[in-house]
């Protein structure tokens, strides 16, 4: 017998949003004894609140602002919001991997804003 998973839905998260998904699901466990956490959640709220550094709002927001520049799709905008890069070869190797570079404008225009939330 084979079981077919399908994809229902699908949506970006930044770490610091999956950190409050996490923490709800984390404190429900928390109240059911019976209920272990799995090793992989664990290490996934681990990860979560090692390495998220903004507010889940906050980082709502820095998506948002990014989304307005042209050259920035909303995959790379919510990788910039994990990352936060702090100069232009780190942002450089954010987009290495797209179809497309950014000018040094446009890179200080991306940094301009993250600059808000650093």
């Amino acid at each position: 017998m084979t079981i077919f998973k399908k994809v229902v839905d699908e949506s970006y998260l930044t770490t610091p949003e999956a950190k409050e998904l996490l923490a709800d699901v984390e404190s429900e466990r928390a109240l059911d004894e019976e209920r272990e956490m799995r090793y992989e959640l664990a290490r996934a709220i681990e990860h979560a609140n090692r390495f998220s550094t903004l507010e889940a709002e906050e980082s709502r927001e820095l998506v948002e602002e990014l989304l307005e520049l042209e050259k920035v799709d909303e995959a790379t905008a919510y990788k910039i919001a994990d990352l936060l890069p702090e100069d232009r070869d780190e942002l450089r190797t954010v987009f290495a991997q797209g179809r497309y570079s950014l000018s040094g404008e446009e890179l200080d225009n991306v940094l301009d804003i993250l600059a808000k939330y650093i």
